[in-house]
Protein backbone atom coordinates (compact mmCIF):
# COMPACT_ATOMS: atom_id res chain seq x y z
CA UNK A 1 0.00 0.00 0.00
CA UNK A 2 0.77 3.09 -0.34
CA UNK A 3 0.32 6.31 2.27
CA UNK A 4 -2.23 8.23 2.63
CA UNK A 5 -1.26 11.97 1.05
CA UNK A 6 0.68 14.45 2.85
CA UNK A 7 2.49 17.71 3.10
CA UNK A 8 6.64 17.33 3.51
CA UNK A 9 8.81 19.73 4.97
CA UNK A 10 12.52 19.44 5.07
CA UNK A 11 13.64 22.14 7.92
CA UNK A 12 17.78 22.88 8.33
CA UNK A 13 17.70 24.03 11.94
CA UNK A 14 16.19 22.96 14.97
CA UNK A 15 14.43 26.52 15.24
CA UNK A 16 13.41 25.86 11.95
CA UNK A 17 11.29 22.48 13.04
CA UNK A 18 10.23 23.97 16.60
CA UNK A 19 8.51 26.72 14.35
CA UNK A 20 6.87 24.34 11.91
CA UNK A 21 5.96 21.97 14.88
CA UNK A 22 4.25 24.99 16.46
CA UNK A 23 2.31 26.12 13.62
CA UNK A 24 1.18 22.55 12.17
CA UNK A 25 0.60 20.80 15.91
CA UNK A 26 -0.74 17.54 16.05
CA UNK A 27 -1.50 16.72 12.19
CA UNK A 28 2.37 16.89 11.95
CA UNK A 29 4.37 14.08 12.40
CA UNK A 30 8.39 13.72 12.86
CA UNK A 31 10.81 12.04 10.50
CA UNK A 32 13.76 10.56 11.84
CA UNK A 33 15.14 7.15 10.86
CA UNK A 34 11.87 6.08 9.11
CA UNK A 35 12.06 2.83 10.21
CA UNK A 36 8.73 2.76 12.14
CA UNK A 37 6.45 5.61 11.21
CA UNK A 38 6.93 4.93 7.37
CA UNK A 39 5.91 0.89 7.43
CA UNK A 40 2.87 2.65 9.76
CA UNK A 41 1.95 5.19 7.07
CA UNK A 42 2.01 2.81 4.33
CA UNK A 43 -0.33 0.57 5.87
CA UNK A 44 -2.22 3.39 6.88
CA UNK A 45 -2.24 3.32 10.55
CA UNK A 46 -0.61 6.91 10.83
CA UNK A 47 -1.76 9.33 8.00
CA UNK A 48 -0.26 12.36 9.22
CA UNK A 49 -0.79 15.56 6.93
CA UNK A 50 2.77 16.81 7.55
CA UNK A 51 6.10 15.29 7.51
CA UNK A 52 8.79 17.35 9.39
CA UNK A 53 12.14 15.25 8.61
CA UNK A 54 15.27 16.00 10.84
CA UNK A 55 17.35 14.23 8.72
CA UNK A 56 18.98 17.50 7.87
CA UNK A 57 19.67 19.23 10.92
CA UNK A 58 23.28 19.39 12.43
CA UNK A 59 23.64 18.43 15.95
CA UNK A 60 21.33 16.02 16.44
CA UNK A 61 23.55 13.10 16.04
CA UNK A 62 26.60 12.20 17.94
CA UNK A 63 28.54 9.92 20.93
CA UNK A 64 30.29 12.00 23.61
CA UNK A 65 30.97 11.34 27.54
CA UNK A 66 31.02 14.73 29.19
CA UNK A 67 30.42 15.83 32.93
CA UNK A 68 29.50 12.34 34.00
CA UNK A 69 27.36 11.67 31.10
CA UNK A 70 27.09 9.46 28.00
CA UNK A 71 25.57 11.89 25.74
CA UNK A 72 23.96 10.28 22.89
CA UNK A 73 22.05 12.70 20.02
CA UNK A 74 18.78 11.67 19.12
CA UNK A 75 19.26 10.75 15.55
CA UNK A 76 22.91 8.62 16.21
CA UNK A 77 22.20 5.92 14.16
CA UNK A 78 21.64 2.44 15.76
CA UNK A 79 24.75 1.17 13.48
CA UNK A 80 26.65 3.87 14.91
CA UNK A 81 26.18 3.10 18.50
CA UNK A 82 26.92 -0.87 17.32
CA UNK A 83 30.39 0.11 15.96
CA UNK A 84 31.35 2.58 18.31
CA UNK A 85 34.83 2.03 20.58
CA UNK A 86 33.44 3.98 23.09
CA UNK A 87 30.33 1.95 23.59
CA UNK A 88 31.55 -1.21 23.39
CA UNK A 89 34.30 -0.23 25.71
CA UNK A 90 32.38 1.15 28.75
CA UNK A 91 28.49 0.72 28.03
CA UNK A 92 27.90 -3.09 27.85
CA UNK A 93 23.93 -3.29 28.04
CA UNK A 94 24.03 -0.59 25.36
CA UNK A 95 26.47 -2.33 23.46
CA UNK A 96 24.42 -6.01 23.49
CA UNK A 97 21.77 -4.35 22.53
CA UNK A 98 22.77 -2.66 19.14
CA UNK A 99 24.03 -5.56 17.18
CA UNK A 100 20.65 -7.82 18.36
CA UNK A 101 18.52 -4.81 16.92
CA UNK A 102 16.43 -5.92 13.44
CA UNK A 103 19.01 -6.30 10.64
CA UNK A 104 21.54 -3.96 8.94
CA UNK A 105 20.10 -2.33 7.06
CA UNK A 106 17.55 -1.15 9.60
CA UNK A 107 20.29 -0.45 11.90
CA UNK A 108 21.93 1.68 9.58
CA UNK A 109 19.07 4.02 9.18
CA UNK A 110 17.00 3.52 12.42
CA UNK A 111 17.62 6.04 14.99
CA UNK A 112 17.91 5.71 18.75
CA UNK A 113 16.05 8.54 19.21
CA UNK A 114 12.97 7.48 16.69
CA UNK A 115 13.03 4.23 18.09
CA UNK A 116 12.12 5.96 21.57
CA UNK A 117 9.70 7.79 20.62
CA UNK A 118 7.88 5.46 19.00
CA UNK A 119 7.64 3.72 22.36
CA UNK A 120 6.95 0.18 21.20
CA UNK A 121 6.55 -2.58 24.17
CA UNK A 122 8.84 -4.72 21.83
CA UNK A 123 11.27 -2.12 21.44
CA UNK A 124 15.12 -2.95 22.70
CA UNK A 125 16.01 0.20 23.91
CA UNK A 126 13.48 1.26 26.09
CA UNK A 127 14.70 -1.96 28.17
CA UNK A 128 18.32 -0.59 28.16
CA UNK A 129 17.79 2.87 28.86
CA UNK A 130 15.56 2.44 32.08
CA UNK A 131 18.06 -0.09 33.08
CA UNK A 132 20.76 2.10 32.89
CA UNK A 133 18.60 4.99 34.17
CA UNK A 134 18.89 7.37 31.10
CA UNK A 135 17.14 10.63 30.28
CA UNK A 136 15.64 12.16 27.60
CA UNK A 137 16.26 15.58 26.82
CA UNK A 138 13.71 17.36 24.99
CA UNK A 139 12.86 20.94 23.51
CA UNK A 140 10.48 22.56 22.16
CA UNK A 141 10.62 26.17 20.74
CA UNK A 142 9.51 27.59 24.49
CA UNK A 143 12.71 25.70 25.99
CA UNK A 144 13.95 22.43 27.54
CA UNK A 145 12.91 19.75 29.28
CA UNK A 146 14.80 16.41 30.87
CA UNK A 147 13.26 13.87 31.66
CA UNK A 148 13.75 10.33 33.52
CA UNK A 149 13.48 7.89 31.11
CA UNK A 150 10.60 5.88 33.35
CA UNK A 151 8.55 9.80 32.89
CA UNK A 152 9.47 9.71 29.02
CA UNK A 153 8.00 5.99 28.07
CA UNK A 154 4.34 6.29 29.29
CA UNK A 155 2.14 3.86 27.97
CA UNK A 156 1.71 1.42 24.48
CA UNK A 157 3.38 4.36 21.55
CA UNK A 158 3.10 6.91 23.71
CA UNK A 159 5.67 8.92 25.23
CA UNK A 160 5.57 12.51 27.18
CA UNK A 161 6.35 14.45 24.17
CA UNK A 162 4.18 17.06 23.48
CA UNK A 163 3.49 18.08 19.40
CA UNK A 164 5.67 20.87 19.57
CA UNK A 165 8.78 19.08 20.95
CA UNK A 166 11.74 16.93 19.54
CA UNK A 167 13.33 14.30 21.57
CA UNK A 168 16.94 15.58 20.92
CA UNK A 169 19.35 13.71 23.18
CA UNK A 170 19.12 10.73 25.44
CA UNK A 171 21.88 11.01 28.46
CA UNK A 172 23.19 7.84 30.13
CA UNK A 173 24.84 7.91 33.59
CA UNK A 174 28.70 7.23 32.82
CA UNK A 175 29.71 3.92 34.75
CA UNK A 176 31.78 3.41 37.73
CA UNK A 177 34.73 1.61 38.41
CA UNK A 178 33.12 -1.55 39.50
CA UNK A 179 29.14 -1.76 36.99
CA UNK A 180 28.56 -3.98 34.67
CA UNK A 181 25.25 -4.63 32.13
CA UNK A 182 24.02 -6.51 29.67
CA UNK A 183 21.20 -7.35 27.21
CA UNK A 184 19.64 -10.90 26.53
CA UNK A 185 16.62 -11.50 23.75
CA UNK A 186 15.20 -13.77 22.38
CA UNK A 187 13.80 -13.91 19.26
CA UNK A 188 12.04 -16.30 16.92
CA UNK A 189 14.43 -15.53 13.87
CA UNK A 190 17.14 -12.69 13.36
CA UNK A 191 15.56 -9.39 13.15
CA UNK A 192 13.14 -10.04 14.39
CA UNK A 193 10.75 -8.04 17.31
CA UNK A 194 11.93 -9.55 20.94
CA UNK A 195 9.51 -12.38 22.07
CA UNK A 196 11.01 -12.03 25.44
CA UNK A 197 13.99 -9.40 26.39
CA UNK A 198 15.84 -8.06 29.11
CA UNK A 199 18.06 -5.39 30.24
CA UNK A 200 20.36 -5.61 33.68
CA UNK A 201 22.62 -3.23 34.71
CA UNK A 202 24.39 -3.97 38.28
CA UNK A 203 26.49 -1.41 40.12
CA UNK A 204 28.45 -3.00 43.13
CA UNK A 205 30.45 -1.51 46.14
CA UNK A 206 32.31 -2.98 48.84
CA UNK A 207 31.17 -6.55 47.39
CA UNK A 208 27.74 -6.58 47.67
CA UNK A 209 25.33 -5.06 44.49
CA UNK A 210 24.80 -1.38 45.67
CA UNK A 211 22.13 -0.59 43.10
CA UNK A 212 20.54 -2.45 39.91
CA UNK A 213 18.82 -1.40 37.18
CA UNK A 214 16.43 -4.27 35.66
CA UNK A 215 13.78 -4.05 32.78
CA UNK A 216 11.71 -6.22 30.40
CA UNK A 217 10.92 -5.93 26.93
CA UNK A 218 7.72 -7.32 25.46
CA UNK A 219 6.24 -8.44 28.23
CA UNK A 220 3.45 -5.66 28.74
CA UNK A 221 2.21 -2.39 27.73
CA UNK A 222 5.55 -0.76 27.27
CA UNK A 223 9.14 -1.44 28.52
CA UNK A 224 8.68 -2.11 32.05
CA UNK A 225 11.42 -1.86 34.99
CA UNK A 226 11.40 -4.70 37.90
CA UNK A 227 11.34 -1.77 41.01
CA UNK A 228 10.93 -4.65 43.05
CA UNK A 229 13.20 -6.90 42.10
CA UNK A 230 16.06 -3.87 41.70
CA UNK A 231 15.25 -2.86 45.88
CA UNK A 232 15.42 -6.49 46.65
CA UNK A 233 19.13 -6.71 45.43
CA UNK A 234 20.59 -3.72 47.01
CA UNK A 235 22.89 -4.46 49.43
CA UNK A 236 22.98 -8.01 49.22
CA UNK A 237 26.05 -10.06 48.65
CA UNK A 238 25.68 -11.47 45.04
CA UNK A 239 24.93 -15.32 44.91
CA UNK A 240 23.25 -17.78 42.70
CA UNK A 241 20.02 -18.17 45.31
CA UNK A 242 19.88 -14.00 45.32
CA UNK A 243 19.57 -13.62 41.55
CA UNK A 244 16.98 -16.78 41.68
CA UNK A 245 14.92 -14.54 44.18
CA UNK A 246 15.19 -11.63 42.04
CA UNK A 247 14.55 -13.21 38.89
CA UNK A 248 11.31 -14.68 40.36
CA UNK A 249 10.36 -10.99 41.58
CA UNK A 250 10.95 -9.53 38.14
CA UNK A 251 9.05 -12.08 36.11
CA UNK A 252 5.82 -11.10 38.59
CA UNK A 253 6.00 -7.78 36.68
CA UNK A 254 5.16 -8.75 33.26
CA UNK A 255 1.95 -9.02 31.77
CA UNK A 256 2.67 -10.92 28.63
CA UNK A 257 -0.05 -12.21 25.86
CA UNK A 258 0.05 -15.37 24.41
CA UNK A 259 0.60 -14.97 20.55
CA UNK A 260 2.35 -16.58 18.04
CA UNK A 261 5.75 -16.10 19.48
CA UNK A 262 4.71 -17.64 22.80
CA UNK A 263 2.35 -18.51 25.90
CA UNK A 264 2.26 -16.15 28.44
CA UNK A 265 3.28 -18.79 30.90
CA UNK A 266 6.41 -19.62 28.40
CA UNK A 267 7.34 -15.47 27.98
CA UNK A 268 7.29 -14.83 32.06
CA UNK A 269 10.09 -18.30 32.19
CA UNK A 270 11.79 -16.33 29.65
CA UNK A 271 11.83 -13.61 31.81
CA UNK A 272 12.81 -15.42 34.53
CA UNK A 273 15.71 -16.95 33.37
CA UNK A 274 16.69 -14.43 31.42
CA UNK A 275 16.82 -12.00 34.64
CA UNK A 276 18.83 -14.56 36.24
CA UNK A 277 21.47 -15.35 33.43
CA UNK A 278 21.59 -11.55 33.10
CA UNK A 279 22.41 -10.45 36.82
CA UNK A 280 25.21 -13.47 36.76
CA UNK A 281 26.90 -11.71 33.53
CA UNK A 282 26.49 -8.18 34.92
CA UNK A 283 27.76 -9.12 38.50
CA UNK A 284 31.05 -10.92 36.76
CA UNK A 285 31.77 -8.22 34.83
CA UNK A 286 31.32 -5.61 37.71
CA UNK A 287 33.60 -7.56 39.94
CA UNK A 288 36.27 -8.31 37.22
CA UNK A 289 36.46 -4.31 36.15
Amino acid sequence: MLPAPFEYHRPQSLDEALSLLDELGEEAKVLAGGMSLIPLMKLRFAAPAHLVDINHIDGLAGIAENDGLLAVGAMTRTGSLETSDLIGARYPAVAAAAPLISDPIIRNRGTIGGSLAHCDPAGDWGSVMLATRAQAVVRSSSGERILAMDDFLKDTFTTSLEPNEILTEIRIPAPEEHSGGTYLKLERKVGDFATVGVAVQVWMGNGHIARAGIALTAVGPRNLRAAAAEEFLEGEEPSDKLFDEAAHLAAGVASPVSDVRGSVDYKRHVAEVFVRRGLARAVEMAKSG
